[in-house]
C-alpha cells in the first residue's frame, strides 16, 4: 500500500510548479498538432494520444504528490534491481526494436521504454546513498561504489543501443557526484576515465551511424545530405522563425517534412520556426522557473533525502533540456533525447510528470514540517 499522507489530493500542492509544467505541455501539444496538420491525415492520432498520456501523467503526478516521498527511499534498491531486470529482458526476444534501438516492450496500443523506469530508480538510489554518506564522500571507494550504481544501467542502455539515454544516466550521476564530492582528484580521475572510455567505445561499441553523427557534429559539412541532413534542416528551421515565427501550421520545414522526428527529437526546432524567438524565450523562461522551484523546494526539504531527491530530478530534467536544445541548434550531436513535457511519447511524459509529483511531495512535507505552515 502507498503511504498516502492526506485524503485531499489537491491540498498543499505547489501550484506554481504545476502551472509551469502545464504551460510547457501546452506548447508541446500545439507543436504536435501543427506537425499533424502537415501530415495531412486529418486523424491527429498522435495529438490525441499525447493528450491521453498527459492526462495519465497528470493523474500520476497528483497521486505521487500525495505519497510520502520516504516510501521511495524504502523501495529504492528493490526498484533499482527491478529496473535492471527490465533492461536485461528488453535485450532478449521479448524486446521490440524501434528506430534501430531494441529498448521497448510493445504492449499493443502502448510501448514502454524500461530505461525511463531506470531513470527514476537511479535518482532514488543516488539520493538514498548521498543522504547517508555525503559528508564523508571523499574516498575513492565511494567513487567506485557509487559509480557502479550508474555504470550498470549505463552499459545496458548502450547495449540496446540507446546512446542518448545512456548519456542521461551517466551525466545524472556525474553532475550530482560533482556537487557532492569534496575531492578534486575524483573529478580528474572521472574525466581521464571518460576519455579512455570514449576511445574504447569508438572502436568496440559505437555503431556506424553513431560514429557518423559524431563526425558530422565535428564537421557539419562532411555529409550534408546524409548524416548531417537532420541537423542542417533543424538549424534552418530555427533560423527561419526569426522574431515571432511563421505561425502554427505555417512552418515550411516542419509542414513539408524536412525536419525528421519533428514530434520528438526536433520538436524544439518546430516551435522555434513557428513561434520564433518569442516562443523560444517563453519556453526557456518556463524551464528556468521550473529549475528555480526545484531549487527552492530542495532548500525547504525536511531532510537530506528530500533535498537530494529534488536536486537529482532537476539535474535529470536539465540534462534532457540541454541535450535536446543543443541538438536542435547544432551544438551537440544527435542522440535521440526528447524535450521534457513537450516531446511526444507515452512512457517519457508519464515518467517526467511522476518525477514532478515526487518533488511536489517534498514541497508538501516541507510545509507540514514547519509549524506556521510558511509558504515561499
Amino acid at each position: 500500500m502507498l503511504p498516502i499522507q492526506n485524503l485531499s489530493i489537491f491540498k498543499k500542492i505547489d501550484w506554481s510548479l504545476f502551472i509551469t509544467v502545464l504551460f510547457l505541455s501546452m506548447f508541446g501539444l500545439a507543436a504536435i498538432y501543427s506537425v499533424a496538420l502537415g501530415q495531412g491525415l486529418g486523424e491527429f492520432l498522435n495529438f490525441k494520444k499525447q493528450i491521453m498520456w498527459l492526462v495519465l501523467g497528470v493523474i500520476s503526478m497528483f497521486v505521487f504528490s500525495n505519497v510520502d516521498y520516504h516510501y521511495w527511499q524504502r523501495i529504492s534498491w528493490i526498484g533499482y534491481f527491478i529496473s535492471l531486470m527490465f533492461l536485461v529482458l528488453v535485450l532478449t526476444p521479448l524486446g521490440s526494436t524501434i528506430r534501430g534501438t531494441q529498448g521497448w516492450f510493445s504492449l499493443g496500443f502502448f510501448s514502454f521504454q524500461p530505461v525511463e523506469l531506470a531513470k527514476i530508480f537511479l535518482i532514488v538510489v543516488l539520493a538514498n546513498v548521498y543522504c547517508h554518506c555525503s559528508r564523508t564522500i571523499n574516498q575513492f571507494r565511494h567513487l567506485f561504489l557509487i559509480g557502479l550504481i550508474a555504470f550498470i544501467p549505463f552499459i545496458l542502455a548502450v547495449s540496446q543501443p540507446d546512446f542518448g539515454s545512456a548519456m542521461v544516466l551517466f551525466f545524472t550521476w556525474f553532475i550530482s557526484f560533482f556537487l557532492v564530492t569534496k575531492n578534486k582528484w575524483h573529478i580528474i580521475f572521472i574525466l581521464i576515465s571518460l576519455i579512455a572510455l570514449f576511445i574504447l567505445a569508438w572502436f568496440f561499441i559505437f555503431a556506424d551511424y553513431q560514429k557518423d553523427r559524431i563526425n558530422t557534429f565535428v564537421n557539419p559539412s562532411l555529409d550534408p545530405l546524409g548524416s548531417g541532413y537532420n541537423v542542417r534542416q533543424s538549424i534552418i528551421a530555427v533560423g527561419a522563425g526569426r522574431l515571432v515565427g511563421r505561425g502554427l501550421g505555417f512552418g515550411s520545414q516542419s509542414q513539408l517534412k524536412f525536419i525528421p522526428e519533428s514530434q520528438t527529437d526536433f520538436i524544439f526546432s518546430v516551435i522555434a520556426e513557428e513561434l520564433g524567438f518569442v516562443g523560444v524565450v517563453m519556453i526557456l523562461g518556463f524551464f528556468l522557473f521550473l529549475f528555480y522551484r526545484f531549487y527552492k523546494i530542495a532548500l525547504m526539504a525536511p531532510d537530506d533525502f528530500g533535498m537530494f531527491l529534488s536536486i537529482l530530478v532537476a539535474i535529470l530534467i536539465f540534462i534532457h533540456v540541454f541535450i535536446n536544445i543543443g541538438m536542435g541548434v547544432g551544438l551537440l550531436p544527435v542522440t535521440g533525447i526528447s524535450l521534457p513535457f513537450i516531446s511526444y511519447g507515452g512512457s517519457f511524459v508519464i515518467v517526467m510528470l511522476t518525477l514532478v509529483g515526487i518533488v511536489m511531495n517534498v514541497y508538501k512535507s516541507g510545509l507540514i514540517s514547519r509549524k506556521n505552515g510558511f509558504d515561499f
